[in-house]
């Protein structure tokens, strides 16, 4: 299946990338991502990460290390859950027909980053043990 264009990673019109304030001299870029279905949070969520962390679908160019702000919303909760994080995979455009272009954002260790992996970790339930091929492995 291609994910560059699919409907479950929903991106909001201006929303994902960096905004008109975000991103330069030396401040985080702000993404935003709305994950409508359970199997593409399954796909998106980075649990071996010591803080979790979730794939985020972009054709910016980001490099290793670089601070983002995440504006997240799963599934059919329209709570916002804001989370800064730091880049730590990065899958570029033009990487094949079979990978998504897109960055994976590291949560931290802070308040944000346990609120983060905790809803995503309800969300999934029993989809956490799945052995289904993801965004990132």
């Amino acid at each position: 299946m291609n994910d560059a264009a699919d409907p479950r990673l929903a991106v909001p019109a201006g929303g994902l990338g960096v905004v008109p304030n975000g991103g330069g001299a030396g401040r985080p870029a702000v993404l935003s991502l709305s994950i409508k279905e359970k199997a593409a949070l399954y796909a998106a969520f980075m649990p071996y990460l010591r803080n979790g962390g979730i794939f985020v679908p972009t054709n910016r160019p980001y490099n290793i290390g670089d601070e983002v702000y995440l504006i997240l919303t799963l599934l059919d909760d329209p709570t916002r859950i804001p989370v800064a994080g730091k880049v730590v995979w990065i899958s570029p455009s033009g990487g094949g027909a079979s990978k998504t272009p897109g960055i994976g954002v590291h949560f931290p260790s802070d308040e944000s980053g346990v609120v983060a992996r905790r809803k995503i970790e309800e969300a999934l339930g029993a989809a956490l043990r799945s052995a289904r091929p993801t965004h990132t492995i």
